[in-house]
């Protein structure tokens, strides 16, 4: 099998060396060169084209937005940014995912090359996530530690659902998961929907401080509210609220009314917040009461709470193979028997639609 050819783009020569250094002991994985800025890029793509693009954003001569999106108008690559952890580097990272960035790694602006090193196991499934990703969609939208840690379950967070089906209510909660390619499947799904869609919440992979920038970025472009869940946020008719980063999200019940409960806690499926944790709760609380919906990610979290879902009556949906960026996580729910239908993602909100009538 050929390696994957990767491209490392950084004004900072730290990020450029320890990058290079970590790639080149992993196997199946060939860094064929690194560039300062995107022009240097640009004639290094003149002699060789990578698979994957490792890319900052703020550079000079151009940034790395303005890249990204020449990039994917003219040929579309998969790209993972690296960018620093800010306020105005969030904001800027959700421009770039809505451009068509397949993933993000987060940097911090002290520590660098030790953050780099630890979390070299996080960069390489990114890269290998990424040179298997459908780059088309990606396209189309765009007009952690060395050691391997336990993969905890759901048990960890909240105990398994009984598998009954909760007495009907009026309301109705609708939960979506997703991972890589998942920031622009939302904005896809989210921007089609009336604002009398019954209440969302969703798990969507991503770092701490990142979550309200991109709540905030889809509440601009949506009949519906889209907000970052707080604490005991009640889950009602044409709102949308998404797990924050870094912490679990449950849906929990009180009499006829759904409310969210935003905890901490070990990783999940190696993620947190975890979709496992969400679709488990929604189970437990709402059973038949709700739709689960899996798209768009790799790994295998919220395979098993969805199984759960499906067990406990809600209707669940697995975005089909052929509009997912990465099949993973929906595969892997359709191999764990949980889901009753597949989709497209254009057909995804003609679903959520007709699920609220």
């Amino acid at each position: 099998m050929k390696p994957i050819k990767v491209l490392v783009v950084d004004d900072s020569a730290v990020v450029r060396q320890v990058v290079s250094g970590m790639l080149a002991e992993s196997t199946g994985i060939e860094v064929i060169a690194t560039a300062t800025d995107p022009l240097q890029a640009m004639e290094r793509m003149k002699v060789q084209w990578p698979d994957v693009v490792v890319l900052d954003v703020e550079m000079p001569r151009m940034d790395g937005i303005t890249f990204l999106r020449k990039l994917m108008a003219e040929r579309p690559t998969p790209v993972i940014i690296c960018s620093t952890l800010t306020e105005k580097g969030a904001k800027t990272t959700m421009e770039a995912l809505a451009a068509g960035a397949v993933s993000i790694i987060t940097k911090p602006k002290l520590g660098l090359k030790q953050f780099l090193t630890e979390s070299s196991d996080d960069l390489v499934a990114a890269i290998r996530a990424a040179a298997g990703a459908n780059v088309r969609r990606l396209a189309a939208r765009s007009a952690a530690p060395t050691h391997v840690e336990a993969k905890n379950t759901a048990d960890v967070i909240l105990a398994p659902a009984s598998g009954r089906a909760m007495t009907q209510t009026t309301e109705r909660v609708i939960a979506i998961g997703t991972s890589t390619g998942g920031t622009q499947a939302l904005e896809e799904v989210l921007t089609a929907l009336p604002g009398v869609t019954p209440g969302i919440a969703i798990v969507q992979h991503m770092p701490e401080k990142f979550t309200a920038a991109f709540a905030a970025r889809l509440d601009s472009i949506c009949r519906i509210k889209v907000k970052e869940a707080a604490n005991n946020d009640r889950i009602i008719q044409g709102q949308a609220l998404i797990a924050p980063g870094g912490r679990h999200m449950l849906v929990k019940r009180s009499g006829a009314q759904y409310y969210v409960e935003v905890v901490d806690g070990p990783l999940v499926s190696r993620h947190r917040p975890s979709v496992d944790v969400l679709f488990r709760s929604v189970a437990k609380s709402a059973g038949s009461n709700a739709m689960g919906i899996i798209m768009t990610g790799m790994g295998d979290d919220g395979a098993r709470g969805m199984k759960e879902m499906f067990d406990a009556g809600a209707h669940t949906v697995g975005q089909d193979e052929q509009s997912c960026v990465v099949y993973g996580m929906p595969k892997e729910a359709v191999r764990h028997g949980g889901v009753r239908e597949v989709a497209s993602l254009e057909k995804i909100p003609e679903i959520i639609t007709r699920y609220g009538r």
